[in-house]
């Protein structure tokens, strides 16, 4: 039987505004790791490069290292890769706690298929669109906060580029490219980050021209992805409520409607000319 106990008094820290546990567990590391080098937190920032208030919030898990900071501490503490291991659980940690669970199985999927109508999918955001979707959160955002969701959403990212590559499918609504979320210059950058993407092996993106009429996709985003066990499962957010669907007929469904969606959109040589004419047009 699986005591629920712990799972609720973390998310009541969390809430409450305390660090995530990864966080502290790592500054907890890192202070024996520097304690055992004989070097004070002043040093160990000048040898990579931080300051003594930083080197002191990551230790007191008031401030999550980045992996500038993990590769830097690590080589010159040599740790042999000790604090590295853990810096995809500190990365994960930036991100909305609902979403924290299914950020994780997504990190290992062999396959992952989504549908976005309304916002260009997290998976393929450049920095700046990523800042201004958190910048528009309500209630407001910390820019402390908003740093870290950002971070940790460029992060996933790496899933595009993993080895052994994951099969990756994005069908993304029209009104999503030509809304223009962050301003003129977030969008150009947006758009021709979506036209490299499209350009890798493993990756394909689709467009959902507007005035289709109804379809499937109209009751809202949706992801489906194939796990490492190879099993699929669904995923669906709104209003910052996340939920994983792991019902077989469930989960048929939403492979059908993606089915539907992938062709009923622009095929990806369509799509690519579609954004093609939204960079030229700027």
């Amino acid at each position: 039987m699986r005591d629920t106990r712990n799972g609720r008094a973390v998310r009541a820290k969390e809430e409450n505004g305390d660090p995530p546990g990864v966080w502290s567990a790592y500054g907890r590391l890192l202070q024996h790791l520097r304690k055992q080098a004989g070097l004070s937190q002043q040093k160990l920032g000048d040898a990579i490069g931080y300051s003594l208030e930083q080197v002191a919030s990551v230790e007191q898990g008031r401030r999550p290292a980045k992996a500038a900071f993990t590769i830097a501490a690590d080589r010159a503490l040599e740790a042999r890769g000790v604090l590295e291991v853990l810096q995809d659980d500190v990365e994960r940690a930036k991100l909305p706690r609902f979403f924290r669970n299914f950020a994780l199985i997504e990190s290992e999927a062999l396959s992952r298929f989504s549908y976005d109508p309304l916002l260009v999918p997290g998976l393929l955001q450049t920095e700046g669109y990523a800042r201004a979707v958190f910048g528009g959160h309500c209630p407001p955002l910390s820019e402390e906060t908003i740093d870290q969701h950002t971070e940790a959403r460029l992060s996933r990212q790496k899933l595009l580029m993993r080895v052994p590559m994951a099969e990756l499918s994005f069908i993304i609504g029209e009104e999503a490219l030509r809304d223009p979320v962050g301003g003129p210059e977030v969008m150009y950058e947006q758009w021709r980050r979506l036209l490299e993407v499209n350009a890798l092996r493993n990756v394909e993106v689709q467009i959902m021209p507007a005035g289709r009429g109804f379809h499937p996709g109209k009751n809202g985003p949706f992801v489906i992805l194939e796990t490492k066990e190879h099993r699929d499962i669904g995923y669906f957010e709104s209003q910052g409520v996340g939920c994983v669907v792991s019902d077989v007929s469930e989960v048929r469904a939403f492979s059908l409607r993606y089915g539907k969606l992938r062709s009923q959109a622009l095929n990806v040589e369509e799509s690519a000319r579609l954004i093609e004419r939204l960079v030229g047009e700027t």
